[in-house]
């Protein structure tokens, strides 16, 4: 059996969202969205909001294990991607938010809005959205340290590996550079906007080419 996308493990059981080539449950909402061969591809540079939701179970401490590779769409010099998690209830079309939840977001800007607390270049960020149409920026880092190594290896798949815990509230983000992968970055979402329990997470584009795998 093929496995592969989002690799999650949750208080201890393995589950995986693909299986033979069908993924278990999940909605486009907006942007092109499709499988080929064990990839999941976004293929519309053009889509500023793309987005599909993933029926995922999630509680207690959860990680996130996938791995990003870049197909097209920067080169006006901005691009992102991010991970929505633990949304109480999905929202099946385009939107700015996710219900509510986090989005942990990886972003490419050379030229940022000058008031928008985001970085030129690369960067990260934690949005918390409280509706569909609402979201906050909580908390943004450059990361333009891991910049020069990104574009170096651009053609290749980037592994990313995330854990949640929805009782302490504690999210780390481990260094893709770390061949172990335990060395990590962390920092603390409040438990009080996020569901003990979720069902749902969703994929994220904004104006970029991308594909995700295991």
């Amino acid at each position: 059996m093929k496995r592969f996308i989002l690799f999650v493990l949750v208080m201890g059981i393995t589950v995986t969202l693909f299986a033979q080539n069908t993924l278990y449950d999940y909605r486009v909402a907006s942007g092109t969205w499709g499988l080929t061969g064990d990839r999941l591809y976004q293929n519309d540079a053009n889509a500023r909001l793309a987005k599909v939701n993933i029926f995922l179970p999630q509680s207690g401490l959860t990680y996130y294990d996938f791995n990003v590779r870049y197909e097209g769409g920067a080169e006006d010099g901005h691009g992102g991607f991010g991970l929505h998690v633990y949304i109480d209830v999905p929202y099946h079309a385009v939107s700015w938010g996710a219900g509510r939840s986090y989005l942990l977001w990886l972003n490419y800007d050379e030229t940022p809005i000058s008031n928008s607390g985001i970085p030129a270049n690369l960067s990260g960020q934690v949005y918390r959205s409280t509706s569909d149409s609402q979201m906050e920026l909580v908390h943004s880092i450059s990361l333009n340290e891991y910049l020069p190594l990104l574009l170096a290896n651009i053609s290749h798949s980037i592994p990313f590996k995330i854990s949640v815990s929805s009782t302490s509230g504690e999210v780390r983000v481990y260094d893709p550079t770390d061949p172990t992968m335990n060395t990590y970055y962390y920092f603390f979402i409040n438990t009080g906007h996020i569901p003990s329990q979720s069902n749902w997470v969703a994929l994220r584009t904004n104006g970029i080419k991308l594909s995700f795998g295991l």
